[in-house]
């Protein structure tokens, strides 16, 4: 008897043969949505005139606070070069290394897409490929450069379009006169120019070999940057071009790359520190980002030349330097980040965080003024232990009795201890985050000689704001925005309605400040004319610090190791207050002399001055690991005081008519702190006064008597 066969046997090639028709009809109609695209953004492209004439980036002109010019920045444009004025060899080595199947895909290569979506699956999910390049000059005109499939497919639609419009030659002009070669160099003609010093119609078989191999990374492969790195490059497209045809074999030995010669790399002075820093805030201040602007700065050409030199010269070898100078209103005049900008661009003025020493104790006497002392208060310098810490003085010796103006002006540091002991170390942070500090600070008691880190700017912030009687000061960089044809799109507006302490603390900070100068450890800052600051200098000496200002300009200078090693005879009362000083004389010499609201007063308790004046011990004496148990926390930022100084002010400082009293609400928002305890709480000020009374010193309650 027959047996009927499988009923699967008798359907499948129906099944197989539907399948096959249903992924013929879905194909067709992707194919049709596909062409429906590519014709519809066809139609909605720009002309090529139009595209020929579209700018590549920002020109940015930034200027001095006189109008001088000190930099421009953004793409430069070298000639437009027509297809058949374009050297075969340059048009030759760019298809070899970026797109050899160019003349013959009709966009997009698919065996490159074949190879990205295999890659990207074996190994991090990120698109990879090698783009043709029809689809590179889609993105650098239409698209943004962020690595996903969305983008992917954008791209290749609009390379598709572009091929539809337009010829390849017509493409291959204008990738080569748009493409990004590094160095704000866009096109070959203005990569020419930039790396070799001449147009592109006069390149050499090996310069066009460095030239086309600067797109896979222009940064890495500068010619300017790492000549070796460029070279292995340009070989490595040299044998593309000879297995392309492009060029002979006998042509390609002919190349010799040690002939090749950059153009001289163009000089980059120390205000690319500042415009580094001042820049990125454009991004805040204006929306404008295609069309060419000027932007207005606060930095003074002759200041900033003074700057670079005194570091330059005071700067010991092996060690780095930093300086800040601010004007009355927060105007940045002068910043250096290092001793040279080519060799090294970090910042060390706005960036690096390292310990103050004894600069820090600005905000302990802060602090301690504003919770009732006076300079002419009387503290002993003894023994004291905090928890188990024991601060020690750096004259390794303690000298009794003595006033405020004394222990500032001669660092002591057992004084300094006491008083952060007194009115809280919690309450010394948050007079220090009052002032500008940014940086997270500890809260034990080494805080009040200076081991938490904090940076060049916000220390001469700080200082800035004591000089102008309290007033909160913002740095800024920027004056005002315009357009080339003149349209302002930001002015800077001066805030003083800041107010940090009362005006009588901040004058009694000043006296300290001006002894410190006159008869402390920071002598070697006079400058002939009132000067009020404070030195700094970390255990094994590897900070040194001077903070100070005269006639309405404030000063920060910070020097070291990048890698905080040691550095023998390094003091605050060194080299960075000899830099200070010579950086001064120059910026304040056609600047009236201006008298403190409280005169310089000499110490009344006389003794010699400590080892740091004559350039012995740190000032602050520790060692940071060796800090006392307790109380860890770290106060983070909550928010940036803002402000700055009336430019109306610009005689002496003087008494107002009517005492200011800080802003509380605002300080309280600046530290993050909501209603506070009355144990949380500092000591309130005692009631302004313009000449303060002397008082002796009154134990606190659960204190025994006589630790003072």
């Amino acid at each position: 008897m027959a047996t009927t066969p499988p009923r699967t046997r008798k359907r499948r090639p129906g099944v197989i043969r539907r399948l096959i028709q249903i992924g013929l009809v879905i194909g067709a109609v992707l194919l049709i949505g596909l062409l429906t695209a590519v014709g519809l953004q066809a139609a909605s492209l720009p002309s090529f005139d139009a595209l020929r004439s579209s700018p590549n980036g920002q020109m940015i002109r930034v200027r001095a606070a006189d109008g001088s010019v000190l930099i421009s920045l953004g793409p430069s444009y070298g000639e437009w070069l027509a297809y058949r004025d374009i050297p075969p060899v340059m048009a030759g080595a760019i298809v070899a290394v970026e797109d050899r199947r160019f003349r013959s895909h009709p966009g997009v290569d698919p065996i490159g897409i074949a190879r990205g979506i295999k890659v990207s699956f074996e190994s991090d999910n990120r698109v990879r490929g090698v783009s043709t390049i029809s689809q590179q000059l889609a993105r650098n005109i239409f698209l943004t450069n962020d690595r996903s499939y969305g983008r992917k497919i954008k791209e290749g639609i609009l390379a598709l379009a572009l091929e539809w419009k337009f010829s390849k030659n017509e493409i291959l002009e204008l990738y080569l006169n748009k493409v990004y070669f590094g160095g704000g160099a866009y096109g070959i003609d203005a990569a020419s120019r930039r790396f070799f010093g001449h147009p592109a119609t006069e390149l050499s078989t090996g310069e066009a070999a460095i030239i086309a191999g600067l797109v896979k990374a222009p940064s890495n492969y500068s010619p300017t940057a790492d000549a070796d790195a460029a070279v292995a490059r340009a070989q490595v497209v040299l044998r593309l071009m000879r297995r392309e045809g492009v060029v002979s074999a006998a042509e390609a030995s002919n190349v010799d790359f040690g002939e090749v010669r950059p153009a001289p790399e163009e000089n980059q002075t120390s205000v690319r520190y500042f415009t580094d820093w001042a820049l990125p805030q454009l991004d805040t201040l204006i929306d404008e980002t295609s069309e060419p602007i000027d932007v207005w700065t606060t930095i003074d050409p002759r200041m900033q030349a003074a700057a670079e030199r005194s570091i330059r010269a005071n700067t010991p070898s092996g060690v780095q330097g930093a300086l800040v100078s601010l004007d009355r209103d927060g105007a940045v005049r002068a910043m250096i980040g290092g001793k040279d900008y080519v060799s090294s661009n970090y910042n060390r003025a706005t960036q690096a965080t390292r310990q103050p020493g004894s600069a820090f104790k600005l905000f302990v006497y802060l602090a301690a003024l504003e919770a009732g002392y006076t300079p002419e208060d009387t503290v002993v310098d003894e023994p004291i232990n905090i928890n188990g810490w024991s601060p020690r003085n750096s004259s390794r010796r303690f000298s009794g009795a003595m006033t405020l103006r004394s222990a500032f002006a001669y660092s002591i540091n057992t004084i300094a201890a006491k008083l952060g002991q007194d009115v809280g170390f919690g309450t010394v942070a948050d007079m220090a985050r009052r002032f500008g500090i940014t940086s997270p600070l500890s809260v034990d008691p080494s805080i009040t000689l200076g081991t938490s880190d904090v940076r060049l700017i916000d220390m001469t912030r700080a200082y800035a704001s004591v000089g102008q009687r309290g007033v909160a000061v913002t740095p800024y960089g920027i004056t005002r925005v315009a357009t080339a044809d003149g349209r302002l799109l930001y002015e800077h507006e001066v805030d003083t309605s800041r107010v940090l302490v009362t005006p009588w603390v901040a004058a009694e900070m000043v006296d300290l400040m001006q002894s410190a100068v006159t008869t402390g450890s920071a002598r070697a800052a006079d400058i002939g004319r009132p000067v009020a600051g404070k030195t700094g200098t970390t255990s094994s000496n590897k900070d040194g610090w001077f903070l100070g200002f005269s006639s309405g300009l404030t000063t920060g200078v910070w020097m070291g190791r990048d890698d905080a090693r040691a550095v023998g005879g390094l003091q605050g009362g060194t080299a960075p207050a000899r830099a200070f000083a010579d950086f001064m004389r120059t910026a304040v010499a056609r600047r009236p002399v201006e008298a403190f609201a409280t005169e310089v007063t000499l110490p009344e308790w006389q003794m010699e001055p400590d080892e740091e004046a004559y350039f012995g011990d740190p000032d602050n004496g520790i060692d940071p690991s060796a800090a006392a148990p307790g109380d860890q926390r770290f106060v983070d930022e909550n928010g940036n005081p803002v402000g700055g100084r009336d430019p109306r002010f610009d005689g002496p400082a003087a008494a107002p008519e009517q005492e200011q009293e800080p802003d509380q609400d605002w300080i309280d928002e600046v530290l993050g702190r909501g209603t506070r305890s009355r144990e949380d709480q500092p000591r309130e000020p005692a009631e302004p006064r313009s000449t303060p009374p002397a008082r002796p010193v009154q134990p606190q309650r659960g204190e025994p008597d006589g630790i003072y």
